[in-house]
């Protein structure tokens, strides 16, 4: 009498150890994907190479073509003309002028 009893309360643990793991199973397969971290912290007072790939989301030795294409992605984002930050557009704009090794303009100006 033990014997099928223990049997049915197996089979029932089976089922329900069954029924979770499909469960989990499922979440996890319609989980939406994870989101990238963005750096947390302000901006530094001179930017350096490695703020400016962070602003473009890029690698410091981005080849120039991805530092435009991330350029105007971003810029299309955050154009004041769009309703974006004119610091924030000025900010992407020096990002990839560093990138880009152009001088930023305001230390050889005569003026």
């Amino acid at each position: 009498m033990a014997t099928p009893l223990l049997a049915g309360l197996g089979v029932a643990a089976a089922a329900m150890g069954g029924k979770y793991a499909m469960q989990a199973w499922q979440t996890f397969r319609n989980a939406p994907p994870r989101l990238r971290q963005f750096y947390q912290g302000g901006f530094l007072p001179e930017m350096t190479r490695r703020e400016a790939a962070q602003i473009l989301g890029l690698r410091e030795s981005a080849p120039v073509q991805k530092v435009r294409e991330a350029h105007r992605k971003i810029m299309v984002a955050n154009h004041p003309d769009a309703g974006g930050s004119d610091y924030l557009a000025s900010k992407i704009n020096e990002a990839k002028d560093k990138l880009l090794k152009k001088s930023s303009g305001s230390s050889t100006s005569p003026f």
